[in-house]
Protein backbone atom coordinates (compact mmCIF):
# COMPACT_ATOMS: atom_id res chain seq x y z
CA UNK A 1 0.00 0.00 0.00
CA UNK A 2 3.34 2.54 0.83
CA UNK A 3 4.46 2.27 -2.94
CA UNK A 4 0.77 3.04 -4.03
CA UNK A 5 0.47 5.71 -2.21
CA UNK A 6 3.83 7.04 -3.04
CA UNK A 7 2.96 6.70 -6.74
CA UNK A 8 -0.61 8.46 -6.72
CA UNK A 9 1.30 11.16 -4.83
CA UNK A 10 3.60 11.63 -7.45
CA UNK A 11 0.62 12.10 -9.97
CA UNK A 12 -1.26 14.41 -7.86
CA UNK A 13 2.29 16.59 -7.19
CA UNK A 14 1.08 19.47 -9.34
CA UNK A 15 -1.41 20.20 -7.99
CA UNK A 16 -1.26 21.30 -4.13
CA UNK A 17 -5.23 20.32 -3.11
CA UNK A 18 -5.25 16.90 -4.52
CA UNK A 19 -2.41 16.48 -3.06
CA UNK A 20 -3.12 17.02 0.27
CA UNK A 21 -6.08 15.45 0.20
CA UNK A 22 -4.52 12.40 -0.95
CA UNK A 23 -1.78 12.72 1.81
CA UNK A 24 -4.58 12.67 4.54
CA UNK A 25 -6.09 9.42 2.77
CA UNK A 26 -2.91 7.56 3.07
CA UNK A 27 -2.66 8.18 6.45
CA UNK A 28 -5.86 6.69 6.98
CA UNK A 29 -4.94 4.04 5.21
CA UNK A 30 -1.72 3.30 6.17
CA UNK A 31 0.13 1.24 9.10
CA UNK A 32 2.05 3.17 11.74
CA UNK A 33 5.20 1.61 10.74
CA UNK A 34 4.10 2.53 6.87
CA UNK A 35 3.28 6.09 7.92
CA UNK A 36 6.56 6.63 9.28
CA UNK A 37 8.40 5.51 6.14
CA UNK A 38 6.14 8.03 3.89
CA UNK A 39 7.16 10.46 6.23
CA UNK A 40 10.65 10.51 5.56
CA UNK A 41 9.88 9.83 1.55
CA UNK A 42 7.91 13.11 1.50
CA UNK A 43 10.50 15.07 3.65
CA UNK A 44 13.14 13.66 0.98
CA UNK A 45 10.95 14.33 -2.11
CA UNK A 46 8.40 17.09 -1.40
CA UNK A 47 9.54 19.16 2.08
CA UNK A 48 10.65 22.28 -0.57
CA UNK A 49 6.94 21.83 -2.31
CA UNK A 50 4.61 21.28 0.44
CA UNK A 51 6.40 21.82 3.59
CA UNK A 52 3.12 23.23 5.26
CA UNK A 53 1.13 20.30 4.27
CA UNK A 54 3.50 17.72 5.07
CA UNK A 55 4.02 19.80 8.41
CA UNK A 56 -0.01 20.42 8.97
CA UNK A 57 -1.34 16.84 7.81
CA UNK A 58 1.72 14.95 9.84
CA UNK A 59 0.58 17.18 12.86
CA UNK A 60 -3.05 16.63 13.26
CA UNK A 61 -2.08 12.32 13.26
CA UNK A 62 0.29 13.08 16.01
CA UNK A 63 3.17 12.02 13.78
CA UNK A 64 6.27 14.07 14.30
CA UNK A 65 8.14 15.34 10.91
CA UNK A 66 11.70 15.03 11.26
Amino acid sequence: MLEYTKTVLKKVSFDKELFSRELEKSIKWLKACEIEKLKQWLVENYYHMYKDIILNIFSNYKVEVA
